[in-house]
């Protein structure tokens, strides 16, 4: 039981994780939170539940196109409507309110859509669970972990490899700076969203693959940001961390305390969290989030 859960637990931590470095990502450059993350996963699952259930795409051409949906919706928000605010001096909370305005718009629009109802990939696994010692583990649980494992090492070899990741780091730490010294700020900045926008789809679609897709879906956003906050916000390693740690903790409880209190336990932990250490576990100031 205890291998079983601790497995599933690392499974959904890697689904909160793709969410919270997308988060991270965003708020080391601009310092807001952007609110309507979550709802580019939402975009994404249901793209994919287009292009499978309705036009009859193999469903790994479906994920992909459901990716490529999330990367789309998150650029165009942030060159329609983020980056409009920027360029007019506005304070960084018009920037969230911005977010939270078109969390709810992507919302009512799935909801007019599509409806409430939940809706299911075409995806079908040859056997629904493995036998390890005494311990059956899901199929699906391990797809999705091998899946989240491979793009976090591929996105952290961006960040700290390549010249883009030095170019967001400049940003993070002095953007102005960073514009001086020749670094195109503006492109960074939309490449950022691309590629937390993909992020996002991944998460959606593995989302989806595991609980179903419906309007609401995208409230698991509100759990990444937790995970960002719990790692430390800005830092993409914290994010990851934390992001495991609160997906573990929320299966732990939910199997063996009850399922109607994982949320209680997730905001106590972050309610505690951000009265010991405000900070994160990984200890990044506001002031230097490189």
């Amino acid at each position: 039981m205890f291998l079983q859960q601790l497995v599933t637990g690392i499974s959904v931590g890697g689904i909160y994780a793709l969410l919270a470095t997308g988060y991270s990502l965003i708020y080391s450059l601009l310092d807001f939170s952007n609110w309507a993350h979550g709802e580019f996963a939402m975009v994404s699952a249901y793209v994919a539940i287009v292009l499978s259930n309705i036009m009859g795409m193999p469903f790994v051409l479906a994920a992909i196109g459901g990716m490529m949906g999330g990367a789309l919706v998150s650029f165009l928000c942030e060159r329609l409507a983020y980056r409009r605010i920027r360029r007019n001096g506005a304070p960084n909370m018009f920037l969230m309110i911005a977010a939270m305005g078109l969390s709810n718009m992507f919302q009512q629009a799935a909801n007019l859509i599509f409806s409430g109802q939940y809706r299911s990939y075409p995806f079908k696994l040859p056997v629904s669970t493995i036998q390890v010692a005494s311990a059956y583990i899901g199929v699906l649980d391990l797809v999705s972990l091998g899946i989240t494992a491979v793009i976090i090492a591929i996105l952290v070899y961006l960040i700290n490899k390549t010249q883009f990741g030095l170019n967001v780091r400049a940003i993070a730490c002095n953007a102005h700076a960073a514009k001086v010294l020749g670094v195109k700020v503006d492109r960074c900045i939309a490449t950022v969203f691309v590629l937390a926008g993909a992020l996002a789809g991944v998460a959606g679609v593995l989302y989806g693959m595991k609980y179903n897709v419906f309007p609401t879906m995208g409230n698991v956003g509100l759990k990444a940001f937790i995970a960002s906050v719990i790692g430390g916000l800005g830092s993409v390693p914290g994010a990851i961390v934390g992001a495991i740690i609160l997906g573990v903790i929320e299966t732990f409880v939910s199997a063996f305390v009850s399922s109607s209190l994982r949320d209680f336990f997730s905001f106590a932990l972050l309610i505690v969290l951000l009265l010991v250490k405000p900070s994160g576990l990984f200890g990044v100031d506001v002031q230097d989030k490189a």
